[in-house]
């Protein structure tokens, strides 16, 4: 990943409630003025609502703050562009304070009673009620609304966050309300990736109001939305000197019940660009590897010495092990004998499965660079933590020692050192069986051509999720290393143009 400092003026930055409030008053104290920043964000919200729509009856939800203020804003621009607007305020106008009072002074439009019945007529809805820093679940005309909206089909175009969403967590605090498009300024927070508030978030609009990248403090970004930008000046492209021994070999471990498992690892860590991939397939069903493996040296094992045979060939700077592996005590033998290697390790699946009785004992054997990927149940069974899932899997990957990649529809990846990463490009067609087993390969063989862990797995999270998405409709896990040439060859261009910008 590229350092901290080039990292924190890039729109990848997630920033929590709080950490969005300090750059405000960053920009304020650097010379900003608050009434400027608020007239452009109700602006960039009129124009989205432009965008999206044709002009038709608009109600706009505003709330005691600045959230509020942002909703007069936007008002005045529609009703300006022509549109007919109604502005519906929570609580007194001479309650309002700061910016959000001045925006209220230039509201000449039309103002109804904060109640349901406003949204008779309407054709689109502006909700401006409350922003991401809300901290208490919704109650009184504000929740009577909310319930209101759900039983209407009218579409809602949110200011920040959807009222009722915890932008640093994605939380409902409640009930909340389903927009079809969310502006919000600056930078995303982690509630417009995370669900249950990435549901509700609809499109998320990241306008430019004016406030500038070096508000953010150096060194205080932590959180970022995946993507290459993150990882791109790292990945390991083929180069011409190169051999299959420069680009690593993977170790995979075969299992004896369900192979089909382990086999997609292997053809994931061929394609992802291992140099060579060679699994250790148990001497009982060795012929079922070798028949179907065309990319993968096979070896057949029988037993913790045959295996650490194989592990003592240090050239298998990678080792990985889960998929398809059994849950039992020798898949936890063979895991810790993997890590007593100290080279790198992908745990997947039953290799975390079997430690669910004695995690610590796993977490106590990890001193190499350790990958862990495992989803929701899995990460149960070996981790008693509470929270968020970006909380969750940060305090995780500090307990174990490892980069833990907690999967699901909205991945986070997490490092030890309290990074973390949230994917958005996984399109509903990952969740089938096998996806995971596949990742496992993308992430070691990332792993094995000399990718630092965290980059490793965020780039393996990224192209999983691209490949899917080129493969569309339809998708079983075995495509997904077939359509990766196609998803490397159009990185592989982006890297090529970022290289000569």
């Amino acid at each position: 990943m590229r350092s901290r400092n080039r990292l924190e003026g890039g729109d990848n930055a997630l920033l929590t409630s709080l950490q969005m409030q300090e750059a405000d008053q960053a920009a304020i104290a650097g010379g900003a003025e608050g009434s400027a920043l608020m007239q452009a964000a109700g602006a960039a919200v009129a124009v989205a609502v432009g965008v999206r729509w044709k002009m038709r009856p608009v109600i706009v939800l505003c709330g005691p703050g600045n959230n509020g203020g942002d909703g007069f804003v936007a008002a005045s621009h529609l009703r300006s562009a022509g549109w007919p607007v109604k502005l519906a305020l929570l609580g007194s106008r001479d309650a309002l304070v700061g910016e959000a009072a001045g925006a209220a002074d230039l509201w000449h439009g039309s103002t109804v009673p904060f109640l349901p019945g406003c949204l008779d007529g309407a054709g689109i809805v502006v909700d401006a009620m409350f922003g991401a820093g809300l901290s208490r679940p919704l109650a009184g005309p504000a929740l009577d609304l909310v319930m209101a909206l759900k039983h209407r089909h009218i579409p809602v175009c949110a200011i920040d966050v959807p009222s009722g969403v915890d932008g640093s967590t994605g939380d409902v605090l409640g009930a909340a309300a389903r927009a079809e498009v969310t502006v919000t300024f600056f930078r995303k927070k982690p509630g417009h990736l995370l669900y249950p508030g990435r549901g509700l978030c609809g499109d998320v609009v990241l306008a430019d109001i004016g406030i500038p990248a070096s508000v953010l403090n150096a060194g205080s970004q932590d959180t970022w939305e995946n993507g290459p930008d993150l990882w791109l000046e790292s990945y390991p492209w083929p180069q011409p000197e190169g051999f299959k021994y420069k680009r690593g070999e993977v170790l995979v471990l075969g299992g004896e019940a369900v192979t089909g498992a382990s086999r997609m690892t292997a053809l994931a860590a061929s394609r992802a660009g291992a140099g060579l991939v060679t699994v250790a397939a148990p001497v009982r069903v060795w012929s079922i590897y070798a028949a179907s493996l065309m990319n993968a040296i096979v070896h057949s094992f029988d037993g913790p010495t045959d295996f650490n045979t194989m592990l003592a060939d240090a050239r298998r700077n990678v080792i990985a092990i889960g998929p398809g592996a059994g849950v039992n005590a020798s898949t936890r033998d063979y895991v810790l004998a993997a890590l007593a290697t100290k080279r790198a390790v992908v745990l997947d699946a039953d290799a975390l499965t079997s430690f669910a009785e004695a995690p610590e004992q796993l977490f106590d054997a990890i001193k190499g660079p350790c990958v862990l990927t495992p989803h929701a149940g899995e990460f149960l069974r070996l981790f008693d933590v509470d929270g968020d899932k970006l909380h969750r899997t940060r305090r995780a990957a500090q307990r174990c020692g490892a980069v833990v990649i907690l999967k699901g529809p909205d991945t986070v990846i997490a490092a030890p050192d309290g990074r973390a990463i949230i994917n958005a490009n996984a399109p509903p067609q990952l969740a089938t069986g096998g996806s995971g087993d596949v990742l496992t390969g993308f992430v070691a063989a990332l792993l094995a051509q000399g990718m630092a862990p965290f980059e490793a797995a965020a780039a393996a999270v990224w192209l999983h999720g691209a490949a899917a998405s080129h493969f569309g409709l339809g998708l079983v896990a075995q495509d997904l290393p077939d359509v990766l040439p196609a998803v490397l060859q159009n990185l592989k261009a982006l890297s090529d143009t970022v290289g000569r910008s």
